[in-house]
């Protein structure tokens, strides 16, 4: 079929959306069979003698499932992203479980973003207004800088920071390179506090964000966050000095 008679620019059009479309169908039949009870500290409480037995005799095995899981999760923009990185640092320590969860978490994110580019994308270049426009470029322009902010700073959904970008056009290079190196700090947080979740779990509690990401550490996350935005004040300073950066 030639792509450019009517027919042709339509089954195009349907090919565009089809990531995006298998994507909403994952997540319609996630919860259509209540898999969400799954993802959730009562299920690691409940089968955690069992997931450690495994561990034990079926280490890479078991860490091949995991990532797997956890890019399914992210790529469908499933809530439990807490209770899978918690459960990657419990399960192989907070080393290997930073590890993984960074490499699952970034193949996730990517083919989500894939599939929002894919679908929305050109559809937005084609009827963007003129204010869409000069967002565009003026987040294109610091791509990298906003983009790690974005992953730093704990405040902004995870889902939402994969989908941003695809509508901005940005990169796929920047945005494999920001997201991996963006989410390693607070990885590295989630799955330290995972490592030592056996002592909640015997108490039948639950750690929150709120237990997890103190003061301290939301400082410290914020912090470089803020140094991530110092290349874009630079360019700006000069630009507006007049000078070559």
């Amino acid at each position: 079929m030639a792509y450019g008679t009517p027919q042709g620019r339509g089954w195009g059009r349907i090919r565009q959306w089809l990531p995006l479309l298998a994507i909403l169908a994952g997540l319609v039949l996630f919860f259509a069979f209540g898999l969400q009870r799954y993802l959730s500290f009562d299920s690691l409480r409940t089968h955690r003698a069992w997931l450690l037995q495994q561990v034990g005799q079926h280490r890479l095995l078991v860490l091949s499932a995991y990532i797997a899981i956890y890019i399914l999760a992210v790529a469908l923009s499933l809530p439990g992203g807490l209770v899978l990185t918690l459960a990657g640092g419990y399960l192989f320590g907070q080393w290997l479980g930073t590890v993984a969860t960074v490499l699952a978490a970034t193949t996730g994110a990517t083919l989500l973003f894939l599939a929002a580019r894919s679908a929305v994308g050109g559809l937005l270049r084609a009827r963007a207004a003129p204010w869409l426009d000069r967002l565009k470029q003026g987040f294109r322009a610091n791509a990298f800088s906003y983009l790690l902010f974005l992953r730093l700073v704990p405040a902004f959904p995870f889902f939402v920071v994969n989908l941003v970008p695809a509508f901005l056009g940005v990169s796929l290079r920047v945005f494999i390179v920001a997201t991996l190196i963006g989410i390693i700090p607070g990885t590295f947080v989630f799955a330290t506090v995972g490592a030592g979740l056996g002592d909640l779990l015997d108490q039948a509690k639950e750690p929150s964000l709120a237990s997890i990401l103190t003061p301290q550490i939301l400082t410290a996350l914020i912090g470089l966050a803020l140094l991530a935005l110092l290349p874009v004040a630079y360019r700006k300073w000069f630009h507006k000095t007049g000078q070559r950066p």
